[in-house]
């Protein structure tokens, strides 16, 4: 199989690896970096538990080989909380309002909303819908839903209507 050499930033670490063409960029997070924060749940970019920041945008790491990335700057889960420990906004949100059970979509619903909140930020209605593209088998939703109620709060972009209402 063919292989290229690629360099990307993972989490403001530099890596340069030679990997197979074919590699995702999932596989390569995990098994080449050593983070395990995205996982593979349908590996077909439906259930969002791989999603992990590629440029500034949410993609799903299953979805995209690793040569892709090459030159790009990636975020995953591990890397979103700041270095003294303290939680990120939307981990924090997710945290206080109970929006987590066994964990394993957690990863990538805060990736996606990581992604959201950054810059000028996303309405409530937005960041529910982007949650249309993530399955959790745990929570019902409620919680998740409460924590972006939370942050859209916080940021000011609460929706004007109240039918998502928790």
């Amino acid at each position: 199989m063919k292989e290229l050499t690629i360099k990307c930033q993972v989490n403001g670490q530099a890596f340069e690896k030679t990997v197979p063409v074919r590699k995702t960029l999932l596989d390569f997070l995990r098994q080449d970096c050593v983070l395990t924060g995205a996982h593979a749940g349908c590996e077909h970019g439906v259930c969002g538990a791989c999603t992990v920041i590629v440029d500034g945008v949410a993609a799903r790491s299953c979805l995209m080989f690793a040569v892709q990335a090459d030159g790009a700057v990636i975020c995953t889960v591990e890397g979103v909380a700041e270095e003294n420990g303290e939680l990120h906004a939307v981990q924090a949100a997710m945290r206080d309002s109970f929006g987590l059970q066994c964990g394993f979509c957690t990863p990538g619903i805060i990736m996606t909303l990581v992604s959201m909140t950054a810059g000028e930020g996303a309405t409530e209605d937005e960041m529910i819908n982007a949650l249309s593209g993530h399955i959790c088998r745990c929570t019902g939703y409620q919680g998740i839903r409460r924590a972006v109620t939370k942050l859209a709060k916080a940021t000011g972009e609460i929706s004007q209507d109240d039918s998502h209402a928790v």
